[in-house]
């Protein structure tokens, strides 16, 4: 069995803290780090790609699903972690990134890019029509039924294309499938909490009822058995500098009635910068994928700011890499990254380029000036002694784990450490079944 039907039949045994972190990032170092982490505990570990990350055309990476694929790939293979171990997952996959195009060339370009995706390995695939195209009306709410007939379109050209894998390979494991989508509030969680609105029982029914209709017509009749899980909004969401945090309370009425459903789990969006309470209590009351990726970069960028600010106490000025500026200068050469997601004065926006938690500075990591920033950043202080007094006013958290023998000073791993100390919250969310596991199998 795959760990993703393995994750469900583990919560239908009562393994309650049965879930999964779901690591949506493209960035080497992120990747890297959660491989790494994944291997203390002998774990799959699930990476994921958007739409606007990874498509057809490259996305904003440049790659392909293909591609996405062997870039993984290829940093597992150098920390000799197994491939087999990777569960590959698409993110938003559908006609996102051609919202301005009427529904017949946008949903034609949305089956050609899910089937790519289940061509190249992908697993976790998340059918996502939850936008308006240029002919839908731009004065009504698009229907349970629109987004379901798409969301089975796309469906239909994900399964054929598994078809075209069995034909290579008899025993390739079938994709699972997540639908729904978590609808976003106008301008982000800048607005009143009370404006982020929990999923209502109601509308999980009608979404469900939708989609089996729509299955129906298209004849297939089996399709549950393959959607393992439906995202909502279970009230969790983030801004510049806003974190509204998990409410168990507010999300009980949606929790409680979802248990009904053995078969499916509740998919988490936004789930970054969440306590670790949260996210357990998330995982046990039934959101078992958790889905993470600002934050990811966020933390890696603390890393990268702290290494920084190190590198201009121990570094010649004309040698050094400066990474923060270089970062600064890339987001203002290029805003269409940010400029629509950030507002306020020349200063505020500065300071949301640096430390907003929307991050959107990750759209820029991949360019080539920022990446010969970050290496010349470890070359340099991988020349120089980082006095420890110095380490801990910078990384306190990475200090304690020098200090105890645990962590290297080699700066590479310095700021991945920024991300594990990220990923252990998921970890302790997650990772609680393994605790419990032998009292179902003695």
């Amino acid at each position: 069995m795959d760990a993703m039907r393995e994750l469900i039949q583990k919560r239908k045994m009562g393994m309650k803290y049965a879930g999964i972190p779901s690591f949506c990032t493209a960035s080497d170092l992120v990747i890297e780090a959660c491989l790494k982490q994944a291997m203390r505990h002998d774990d799959h570990v699930l990476v994921e790609a958007t739409a606007n990350q990874v498509n057809q055309y490259g996305g904003y990476t440049g790659m392909k699903p293909a591609d996405y694929r062997d870039f993984v790939y290829d940093i597992a293979d150098h920390i000799d972690f197994p491939r087999e171990r990777i569960i590959l997952g698409g993110d938003h996959l559908g006609p996102l990134t051609w919202q301005d195009e009427p529904e017949e060339t946008a949903m034609a370009k949305a089956v050609e890019l899910v089937k790519l995706f289940v061509l190249a390995g992908f697993k976790k695939i998340h059918l996502d029509t939850s936008m308006r195209l240029a002919d839908d009306s731009k004065d009504e709410i698009l229907t349970d039924e629109t987004i379901a007939r798409r969301g089975a379109v796309l469906y239909e050209a994900c399964e054929e294309a598994y078809q075209e894998l069995l034909q290579k390979n008899p025993s390739e494991i079938r994709p699972v499938y997540i639908i729904g989508s978590e609808v976003p509030i106008p301008g982000g969680a800048q607005e009143a909490e009370e404006s982020i609105k929990v999923t209502t029982p109601a509308a999980v029914e009608k979404t469900l009822a939708a989609y089996k209709e729509q299955f129906e017509k298209r004849g297939l009749h089996n399709a549950f058995d393959n959607i393992i899980g439906i995202v909502v909004q279970p009230g969790v969401e983030f801004g510049d500098d806003d974190i509204f945090q998990y409410d168990r309370v507010r999300a009980a009425e949606l929790t409680e009635a979802m248990k009904k459903y053995g078969n499916i789990v509740l998919e988490g969006h936004s789930t970054d910068y969440q306590a670790p309470k949260a996210l357990k209590e998330m995982v046990e009351d039934g959101i078992a994928i958790l889905k993470v990726g600002p934050a990811l970069t966020f933390s890696l960028r603390e890393g990268l700011f702290a290494l920084s600010m190190m590198e201009k106490e121990l570094v010649k000025e004309e040698d050094r890499a400066d990474f923060m500026e270089t970062m600064e200068n890339a987001m203002l050469k290029s805003p269409s990254n940010w400029s629509k997601h950030y507002h306020g004065s020349d200063q505020e926006l500065k300071l949301k380029r640096k430390y907003s938690f929307s991050d959107r500075c990750r759209y820029y990591f991949a360019q080539p000036e920022m990446q010969a920033a970050i290496d010349k950043l470890f070359d340099n202080m991988s020349k120089v002694e980082i006095p420890l007094s110095m380490l801990r006013q910078s990384m306190p958290q990475q200090y304690i784990k020098v200090r105890d023998g645990v962590l290297s000073m080699n700066p590479r791993e310095l700021v991945e450490d920024c991300v594990v100390h990220l990923i252990e919250d998921y970890n302790y969310a997650t990772k609680l079944n393994y605790m419990i596991g032998d009292a179902f199998y003695c």
